[in-house]
């Protein structure tokens, strides 16, 4: 439409380049996330395992593992959209629950340890007026999900996918634990 030819091109080349390159430092940084935890004893030992070259592969297998449940929901699910809308809607939840923490975590803080709180040099702004407002707005966005269709089956998959989480965290700490008393 502006007389150029190759603009399309151009423009898939440089959305392309970016999505792999985004791809590319999300299973590079996702892999070293799942070793430092592994080293830790935060997630299964066998993830901080190195290869030949000092590459934690069997974190960086787990990590294009997880990805390629994307893809396999490209397959299963045809309409982009509709996957698209899934995942985002997915890590919105996540993204409010991590950050509702925080919140309340903050709020625990200034009520538990006020001295302390008053002592911070780097403090949050408008607080604890501002935990509240966003701790509202963020039931707010749970409760518009809920209204739509395509974003609804979010707020049953998310409890799920925590349900997961807690399960393997207490399967991790049990064998945690039982390995500490062998030795």
């Amino acid at each position: 439409m502006i007389g150029v030819p190759a603009a399309a091109g151009i423009v898939n080349f440089v959305v392309l380049t970016s999505a792999a390159s985004s791809c590319n430092s999300g299973i590079f940084s996702t892999s070293r996330m799942l070793y430092s935890l592994g080293e830790r004893g935060e997630a299964p030992s066998r993830l901080k395992d190195l290869n030949g070259r000092n590459i934690p592969a069997p974190a960086l297998i787990a990590s294009v593992i997880m990805l390629l449940i994307g893809v396999l929901l490209n397959y299963l699910i045809p309409n982009a959209a509709t996957v698209f809308t899934l995942v985002t809607s997915i890590a919105t939840i996540c993204f409010i629950w991590v950050w509702g923490i925080i919140l309340v975590a903050h709020l625990r803080f200034r009520k538990l340890k006020p001295e302390e709180a008053k002592k911070n040099t780097f403090r949050m702004p408008l607080a604890p007026f501002i935990n509240w407002a966003v701790l509202v707005l963020f039931v707010f966005v749970i409760v518009l999900l809920g209204f739509a269709a395509d974003t609804r089956v979010a707020l049953f998959v998310t409890p799920v996918w925590f349900l997961i989480l807690v399960v393997a965290y207490l399967g991790l700490k049990a064998k945690n634990k039982q390995s500490q008393k062998e030795n």
